[in-house]
């Protein structure tokens, strides 16, 4: 399904950002996105420190570099040098490319610049340890693929192995999520394309088209030039330290492209939007079913439902329910209960280190991880949501009403981050439990001055490659 020509709603290209005129509140705005970001910087190294002392003194955090589930281990690898290449590149080259390539080359050439980001950084730790061996751990999905040989009898039992105390319980990663995730992981291996190198390499490839995702959403909802200077952050987001490899990053694609369908099918900018509209509930259908916490994308779904504007939304939304239902019911014709496996899943938290783990320290701590994973950039642009929801946004590309869109879809998934916060099931690791809600905020960073973005495409590389580069990060 291909985007009608000329209905993009805005320009196809966009002037360099060098000939962008000259921002009336520059020098004020940029002390204030320099002051988000710092303040960002701060709230991660108080919850460092604050959490070393918990960690040393009372052991209830139960993470080894508080507050990222990470060891302290300087080190290079075979991705460095790939790495920093692809950062510079994006930052040199990022910014003007996104204004004038044709906007099938922006979407497919961002897909490919996030996967050689994700890639790299993932080799930064070796092949072994940074790609073949981190889906393969004892607490990891394909522990348990050989138990799925009979996958009807294994999905009707699937429920009783979800708490400790019973004998054969799912390792952790399996019993905390709806077995959509563990079956993925059993369709590769029954293909041919079992063991840790190809599940990462799925997760990795998979995961790094959620930045062409979210670039399709927001060209759907009429913002294509806030999404093309929204591209190099998107693809530089440090987020991709995660990715690659874990089962998150997968798990965003899905719920990425479920939004991005759900865009075209109420804007009507494919040439079949009830087509899409049913794949959207189909994925969004997939996506409840692969982690229980992603029932949150109804929050920035409904977002984009609303920014559709008039009437036409209606059909998409009742094509995209159509969807969703044929894969609940699916798995519950299989014997697979989501209510029940979630109220069980709820007392295996509570049976790990979940009953440790301060709430009121992790409640503000998962904040720093989410400013990790989105990057200071994201910060700093997010400072600037209210304004562009005023419509009082000034970032050098004459479009308010598509800044006031990404704002707004933005604050949506901020929105659905606080209701995660708050639940308290997201206690720790939400760098990586996050990723299908962080890996959009990057394009919050298109509301910076145009003139802003390399510094800030920096920014974000820079704190990519130190974290990479200084801990050795379990997932």
């Amino acid at each position: 399904m291909l985007p009608r020509p000329g209905t993009g709603s805005e320009t196809a290209h966009t002037p360099d950002a060098a000939c962008a005129p000259p921002d009336p509140g520059h020098r004020s705005g940029r002390r204030l996105d320099l002051a988000a970001a710092g303040a960002g910087a701060l709230l991660f190294a108080v919850a460092a420190v604050s959490g070393t002392l918990i960690e040393h003194y009372e052991g209830t955090l139960h993470v080894s570099w508080p507050p990222l589930l990470a060891q302290w281990m300087p080190h290079l690898g075979p991705g460095t040098l790939p790495a920093l290449l692809t950062a510079v590149a994006v930052i040199a080259y990022g910014p003007p490319l996104a204004a004038r390539l044709s906007w099938r080359r922006l979407t497919w050439l961002s897909w490919a610049a996030a996967l050689a980001w994700t890639w790299a950084l993932a080799l930064v730790d070796g092949w072994q340890r940074g790609v073949v061996g981190r889906l393969t751990t004892r607490h990891e999905y394909l522990s348990g693929v050989d138990r799925f040989d009979d996958i009807p009898a294994t999905l009707r039992d699937f429920t009783k192995h979800i708490l400790i105390g019973p004998p054969d319980n799912w390792p952790t990663h399996i019993a905390g999520h709806p077995p959509g995730a563990i079956l993925t992981f059993v369709g590769l291996d029954r293909i041919g394309l079992g063991g840790g190198a190809w599940a990462a390499a799925f997760c990795v490839v998979t995961g790094a088209s959620t930045a062409a995702a979210v670039l399709v959403t927001l060209r759907a909802l009429g913002a294509e030039r806030t999404a093309r200077a929204a591209a190099p952050f998107l693809v530089l987001a440090p987020g991709a330290v995660w990715v690659g490899a874990s089962a998150d990053g997968y798990f965003a694609a899905v719920a990425g492209w479920a939004l991005a369908l759900l865009a075209l099918a109420a804007t009507r900018t494919v040439r079949a939007p009830r087509a899409a509209a049913l794949g959207s509930g189909l994925l969004f259908g997939a996506t409840v079913h692969l982690s229980y916490g992603l029932t949150l994308m109804v929050v920035p779904a409904v977002a984009v439902l609303v920014l559709a504007r008039r009437a036409r939304p209606l059909p998409a939304a009742g094509f995209a329910v159509l969807g969703f239902a044929a894969v609940a019911v699916a798995f519950l014709l299989a014997g697979f209960h989501w209510w029940e496996a979630y109220e069980l899943l709820v007392e295996r938290y509570y049976q790990g280190v979940a009953r440790e783990r301060p709430y009121g320290y992790w409640l503000w701590a998962n904040g720093a991880c989410a400013v990790i994973a989105a990057g200071l950039a994201a910060v700093a642009g997010i400072r600037r949501l209210p304004a562009a929801i005023r419509g009082t946004q000034g970032s050098g590309r004459g479009s308010g009403s598509a800044d006031r869109t990404v704002a707004l879809l933005m604050a949506a998934v901020l929105l659905a981050l606080l209701v995660a916060d708050l639940s308290g099931m997201s206690k720790a690791e939400t760098e990586r439990i996050w990723l299908p809600f962080t890996l959009w905020l990057p394009a919050a960073a298109a509301l910076l001055p145009s003139r802003d973005h390399r510094g800030w495409l920096a920014a974000q590389a820079c704190l990519a490659l130190l974290v990479n580069h200084l801990l050795l990060t379990s997932w």
